[in-house]
């Protein structure tokens, strides 16, 4: 990282947005699963990684509405904005489908996540670093269970493999979305304030690939990348997830409890 001058507010409050989007939006896909698990302790486990994740996103909203021109609060941010306002990845926004399919999505943002936060830690805007620093413990661990559940899944029985085959195949197009800088992540970069996101496919993929012949999993073949999340464009998935997460605040809007 650099030294260079401070990025513009409107692209500080965009770039922690993004940030705080993935978690928001991950966190609502993992915690659809409470009282769904294939066993008790996993359904704590993903319940828990989703709190960890919910957590990480209210720093981030915290921080992105002190930036931001209009008066707004964690929960306008939250709660008020339409799907083509969100841009989150694509990747954290896909539906969880069955165990095998939550886990593949799980992973390999989990594997990414943990290597941005880390050069994240050294960004210019000290808050930026903090809630980084603070988010990696967490995300070690998220990185850890993902991990664990591959391993398990793939090596396991041949119905458990396929399905973990299949699930890895299924949300791969959406991993390149992680790696290609758009001008916000340019700019945020040369001002030593963002992360380099072509920097970190390599490590992601030496790790990635590890894992899946430790899991006997075959590597997808790369094809074409599905792009578009923090530009906006996003499938009804995503939509759909925000009506039921906004409905109450909408429906009783500035309300006090």
């Amino acid at each position: 990282m650099n030294t260079s001058p401070a990025p513009s507010k409107s692209d500080l409050f965009k770039y922690t947005l993004r940030q705080a989007d993935n978690s928001m939006v991950l966190c609502q896909r993992l915690c659809q699963w409470a009282a769904r698990g294939p066993d008790l302790e996993e359904d704590i486990s993903l319940t828990n990684i989703g709190l960890d994740l919910i957590g990480q996103a209210r720093s981030l909203y915290q921080y992105s509405a002190s930036l931001c021109d209009q008066q707004v609060n964690e929960d306008d941010l939250a709660f008020m904005r339409d799907s083509h306002e969100w841009s989150n990845l694509l990747l954290v926004e896909q539906p969880n489908g069955d165990f095998a399919d939550t886990i593949a999505r799980q992973y390999l943002y989990d594997a990414w996540h943990l290597l941005f936060l880390e050069q994240l830690t050294e960004s210019n805007d000290t808050t930026l670093a903090a809630i980084a620093a603070k988010s990696i413990k967490e995300v070690k661990y998220h990185n850890r269970h993902s991990s664990m559940w591959i391993k398990r899944l793939g090596d396991g029985t041949e119905v458990s493999h396929q399905r973990m085959q299949d699930a890895i195949a299924a949300v791969w197009p959406f991993t390149a979305e992680m790696f290609i800088p758009d001008e916000l992540d340019q700019r945020m970069l040369e001002f030593g304030t963002g992360v380099d996101l072509k920097a970190l496919k390599h490590t992601w993929d030496s790790q990635v690939s590890s894992l899946l012949v430790d899991a006997t999993l075959s590597k997808p073949v790369a094809g074409e990348a599905i792009v578009g999340g923090r530009q906006g464009q996003h499938a009804e998935y995503l939509g759909d997830l925000l009506e039921e997460m906004q409905s109450l605040p909408r429906s009783m809007p500035n309300h006090q409890w």
